[in-house]
């Protein structure tokens, strides 16, 4: 998943991913488009807009654009508002210059940018969409010369309003538009529905996508009896607008309300009749599925996303449309990968590493960089996943491959959030690489690569992806600190994980909550092990079983059964130091409730471990109770657990049960002396 917006781009050079990943997830930010093609109507027979996810988040491929971006500046139109500083003042003036538009429409769209904190450095993109937007406002307005002069004259009003940045004034003057087009006899309905959407253009400037939303769904009320093609482009523009109110607010309300729009107009263009339309209509349906499904528990929407995916391509393909079939592999690639994240099983997985080599298939590198580079870093998501559940390092070697060939274009100075989250993407690989090898090496690579995402990573500018990186830098510190004398790293590693905390709050995001208390159990609980008495190991037991209320089997069945072996864990180390048998006996349990999803078909290294561990668990009870029995257990298991992570590459944990194999086998002979 997912850090994790919609935008749809004028051409090809302007698809970019914002996306993040993170603790297994590799999420972008994007928006969608708004203008409305009532006023500019697609070719027959070629789709109006197609929308793009990356990692949850969205780039838009058709005639119109918006995007998505955190400032607080005033313009300096008297009537409007004060001054702004002279740098977006300039910025204005220049995009009004290359546009052709006037300024302080302009300024007054700097003034809600900046109230909805867009983000300084998207600031330039966005006020050049804006301004394209004025100029499609402009034309739309004109049109009204040919009609009745009343009309005429508020649509001019509107227009002289818009461009003294008036935007308000310019919205009464529409209503006003409105109620004067009611009036007229001739095309009452169609004129008002036109206000209408030009009213929503303006709300669109503003950020007010709800009530865009409304204004067009009224719209498509107004001219359905009599134009059924007008009614559809409406009701796709209400979508539009619905799914980036709950792309860019997090409204996930909206993201339901613009599902069901958009299945409404896939009824409105048959396939059939329009078999490019309704492709794209497919593409945006499984957009606004896949970016709910990545916010929700389950798989119900996520399935329904790959679905609409796969519709899509029936008439999207390589030969009739090559850019948007490239488009829509990558799209479903990203559904298939957050559905293999939630399964055990890696078939989804390899699914979503096909999708995105056929992808890449029409996104080469010097054609399409920026795409090739998006797609380069979702591929090294889906092979790290991979990776983590199947024996040896090559797929984690190729993750690590994908990452680095996507920062030769995903640079710093040219995407800086996205060479963040790819830095992220980068540290999450070669963490997992240097849990499986001996030594430090690669955990230390990966602390460099989450520290160098931390500086783009800001928590004031990106607080989820800041509290993501946290999160796998405490990971890695953790894991260095295990190998390590000491207790430093795990004590940098515990701190890490409660800076996360702060963002990652179990409201906002109950599943990234879960997993950060996991891990911080895991810091904690290694702690505990070097330090005397028992406060920290309680405090690692509570943390794991906090996760427990939100990784539950049926939601999460692999992270449940990683808690339950790391709460094992926990428990069996305060057993060592207490007296008794009942914290040993918890602990087998915990590690028996592990294996009933940690199998050994599906993920044999994770069976290992928790096989292994319960080995130990038994080899302590056995001692304690002299069960001779038992200790024979206990060695077949280590000796099981140590033989399969020795073939499957994973040294580490294989060295720690080879350790354990003679003290296994000396207690069950001197017990079956007995």
């Amino acid at each position: 998943m997912r850090s994790r917006a919609l935008a749809f781009l004028r051409d090809e050079s302007n698809r970019v991913l914002l996306g993040w990943v993170g603790g297994g997830l590799a999420i972008a930010a994007g928006g969608f488009w708004a203008v409305y093609v009532h006023f500019y109507p697609a070719p027959e027979g070629k789709p109006s807009n197609s929308i793009e996810v990356h990692n949850g988040s969205v780039i838009a491929s058709g005639p119109n654009a918006t995007f998505n971006a955190p400032l607080n500046i005033n313009p300096d139109a008297k009537e409007v508002v004060g001054p702004i500083n002279e740098r977006l003042d300039k910025l204005a003036a220049q995009v009004a210059r290359d546009k052709g538009v006037e300024v302080a429409p302009l300024r007054s769209i700097l003034v809600k940018l900046g109230e909805a904190g867009v983000k300084d450095e998207d600031i330039p993109k966005r006020l050049d969409a804006k301004a394209d937007e004025l100029i499609k406002l402009r034309s739309e307005v004109e049109q009204f010369q040919h009609g009745p002069p009343a009309l005429a004259a508020i649509a001019q009003e509107a227009q002289t309003l818009i461009d003294k940045g008036d935007l308000d004034g310019a919205r009464q003057a529409l209503v006003r538009g409105r109620e004067a087009a009611r009036a007229q006899r001739s095309d009452a309905s169609r004129d008002e529905a036109k206000f209408l959407a030009l009213d929503a253009h303006v709300d669109d400037l503003q950020l007010a996508y709800r009530p865009a939303a409304a204004k067009y769904a009224e719209a498509a009320g107004l001219v359905a009896p009599f134009d059924k093609e007008q009614q559809r482009r409406f009701l796709l523009d209400q979508a539009y607008e619905l799914y980036k109110q709950g792309d860019e607010f997090g409204d996930n309300a909206a993201l339901a309300e613009a599902i069901n729009s958009f299945r409404r107009c896939l009824a409105l263009a048959p396939r059939s009749e329009r078999p490019l339309e309704w492709a794209a209509t497919q593409n945006n349906l499984a957009n606004a599925l896949a970016t709910l499904g990545e916010r929700e528990s389950g798989t119900a929407r996520l399935e329904e996303a790959a679905a609409a995916y796969r519709e899509a391509l029936q008439e999207y393909t390589r030969a009739r449309a090559p850019l948007d079939w490239a488009m829509t592999q990558m799209n479903l690639g990203i559904a298939l990968s957050a559905l293999g994240e939630r399964e055990s099983g890696t078939a989804r997985l390899q699914e979503a590493v096909s999708a995105y080599r056929e992808a890449l298939q029409e996104r080469p590198r010097a054609r399409a960089p920026l795409d090739w580079a998006m797609t380069q870093m979702n591929l090294g998501g889906a092979l790290w996943r991979l990776g983590e559940r199947e024996g040896g390092t090559a797929r984690l070697e190729e993750a690590v491959a994908a990452y680095r060939d996507a920062l030769q274009e995903n640079t710093r100075a040219r995407v800086p959030l996205d060479w963040a989250m790819t830095q992220m993407n980068l540290g999450n690989a070669l963490a997992r690489l240097g849990e499986r090898e001996r030594g430090t090496a690669r955990l230390k690579e990966a602390v460099t690569a989450y520290r160098e995402a931390l500086q783009e990573n800001t928590r004031a500018r990106a607080p989820l992806q800041w509290a993501m990186t946290q999160m796998n830098l405490g990971n890695a510190l953790s894991a260095l600190g295990e190998r390590e004398s000491g207790t430093a790293r795990l004590q940098e590693a515990v701190a890490a994980y409660r800076e996360a905390l702060q963002e990652r709050t179990r409201a906002r995001a109950p599943l990234d909550w879960a997993m950060t208390q996991m891990t911080l159990g895991g810091a904690l609980a290694r702690l505990g092990e070097r330090e005397s008495g028992t406060a920290k190991l309680e405090e690692a037991v509570a943390a794991f079983r906090a996760a427990l209320d939100d990784f539950t089997r049926a939601r999460v069945p692999l992270a449940w059964a990683a808690t339950q072996n790391n709460l094992g864990t926990a428990l069996r180390s305060l057993g060592e130091r207490e007296s008794g048998t009942a914290r040993l006996e918890a602990a087998a349990a915990a590690y028996r409730e592990a294996l009933q999803e940690n199998t050994r078909e599906h993920v044999p290294l994770d069976w290992a471990q928790s096989t292994g561990n319960q080995g130990v668990a038994l080899m302590l009870l056995a001692e304690r109770r002299g069960d001779a029995k038992m200790a024979k257990l206990a060695v077949r298991q280590i000796e099981a657990a140590f033989a399969t992570l020795r073939d499957g590459g994973d040294a580490h944990l294989a060295a720690i049960f080879e350790a354990k194999l003679p003290i296994a086998r000396a207690l069950a002979q001197k017990l079956a002396k007995r």
